[in-house]
């Protein structure tokens, strides 16, 4: 099996400097970035296999795609508690954040017993993670019950007020996620962002003009109806 440090030295071997610059400008923390793409990540995960001791040691390098791999290489099951909280509040960039929860914590059982905790934390790309976990759910996972979705619109609806671009950002993508997922969370979202539309939050009738403009659009009622 390769070593963590073999695989820096890959990364680091398909660096782009100007990538990073372009990554930067979309918001991505340029800090010990390297450029590589996301093909060129999923290559390397592909070719390496799951690994939790792996990426742990990636993890650490706190090196952006070498964190992003750590996501793909992890096994949720070996995950613990203790682990996923220390991953999550180091994150400092948000393709990092949402791409653990793609990869990682929405296969974690222990990660969405974190939701409303993460939620109502402060460390913006914590709270991120709670509302981009929620996306990714809503997403993915097929077998959950409407009813667990319908339990996450307080939190999002609270989580609406947070003006932070990189927070907002999330708790819509979380909220129009959930409401593409059935016709009875299609009309509960509906009812959170007109809920929103009433906010003296600036960043909550942000989140409900994108939310009310998705959810109530032909592409989603088409979708809804297959």
């Amino acid at each position: 099996m390769p070593t963590a440090a073999a695989i820096v030295r890959q990364l680091k071997a398909k660096a782009n400097p100007v990538n990073v610059a372009g990554m930067a400008r979309f918001g991505m923390s340029p800090d010990k970035r390297l450029g590589l793409s996301m093909p060129d990540l999923r290559r390397i995960a592909k070719q390496t296999g799951r690994d939790h001791r792996l990426a742990q040691q990636l993890w650490k390098t706190g090196i952006p795609e070498a964190r992003i791999l750590a996501g793909m290489l992890a096994d949720p099951e070996a995950l613990t508690e203790a682990e996923l909280e220390a991953w999550v509040a180091s994150l400092d960039s948000w393709d990092v954040c949402d791409q653990l929860c793609m990869n990682l914590l929405e296969k974690s059982p222990l990660a969405r017993q974190k939701i409303a905790a993460w939620a109502a934390r402060d460390e913006a790309f914590v709270k991120r993670a709670a509302f981009a976990l929620i996306a990714c759910l809503a997403w993915h996972d097929k077998q959950a019950p409407d009813q667990e979705f319908l339990g996450y619109l307080p939190i999002i609806e609270r989580g609406a007020a947070d003006g932070r671009n990189f927070v907002k950002k999330a708790v819509s993508w979380a909220l129009r996620s959930l409401g593409k997922r059935s016709p009875r969370l299609n009309r509960a979202a509906i009812q959170s962002a007109r809920r929103l539309q009433k906010s003296d939050a600036r960043s909550a009738r942000w989140v409900a003009a994108g939310a009310l403009r998705e959810l109530q659009g032909e592409a989603v009622r088409q979708r809804l109806k297959r």
